[in-house]
């Protein structure tokens, strides 16, 4: 049997071609904010003109036109080699990395801000606190993390996706158990969001943790920002 990682790139693989036409161009610019992604983000958007946000987990790039709205730069970091490829054909003109939410293709404190947007619904429980430990490496002291996923304790599997035979599991996570893994790996939580699915979601709930690596001294932490998929 496949490990959760090679699962994971083998399901994605197959659904590359396949994501943009379902998907259409509604991500683009309604998938952020129906997300609650800029309330939650709007204390990063002070700073330079141009940010650096890499996007961890960033599929087909489908978030870069809403971040390019507002000055940034985006930098795309996904598990699927396939998907990568994809991404950098439609997308030209946006850098993407290949990579695995464990070991981030980034230099300590890169970035100033990240956005990990149901990536970690590919972590098993005891995965998330090593994850987020590599998260808070590339954070410069100050930067901040946005961590979204879906609430529950149940594992799905997903065995046919578009109509392309896949096994990819799919974690759901208790609220306090993110948030617990996020303390142990010395980020600060300042805000706390959960809500229900929208009308064209699936029907789970879902939670935004807002969470900020420590100050250590560091006078501008203004940067740049990442949205995450494992």
């Amino acid at each position: 049997m496949a490990c959760p990682g090679q699962q994971t790139t083998t399901g994605y693989g197959g659904a590359t071609t396949r994501w943009p036409r379902r998907t259409g161009n509604a991500s683009a610019t309604n998938w952020p904010a129906s997300h609650s992604t800029g309330r939650c983000l709007r204390p990063s958007w002070s700073g330079p003109a141009t940010l650096r946000w890499p996007t961890w987990g960033a599929g087909p790039g489908m978030w870069r036109g809403w971040l390019a709205e507002r000055g940034v730069t985006a930098v795309g970091v996904d598990l699927s080699p396939a998907m990568v490829a994809a991404s950098r054909r439609r997308y030209p003109e946006v850098e993407f990395r290949q990579s695995d939410l464990l070991s981030l293709p980034a230099a300590d404190g890169e970035f100033g801000t990240a956005v990990a947007l149901y990536s970690v619904i590919h972590l098993r429980p005891a995965e998330l606190r090593p994850a987020f430990a590599e998260m808070r490496r590339v954070l410069r002291p100050g930067g901040s993390l946005l961590v979204a996923f879906h609430v529950g304790a149940e594992v799905q599997r997903l065995t046919d996706w578009w109509g392309h035979e896949v096994d990819v599991d799919f974690h759901y996570h208790e609220v306090e158990t993110v948030a617990g893994a996020l303390r142990e790996a010395g980020l600060t939580e300042e805000a706390r969001l959960e809500r229900a699915h929208h009308p064209q979601e699936g029907e789970t709930q879902r939670c935004y943790l807002l969470v900020r690596r420590p100050d250590e001294g560091t006078t501008d932490v203004s940067g740049a920002v990442a949205s995450v998929r494992r």
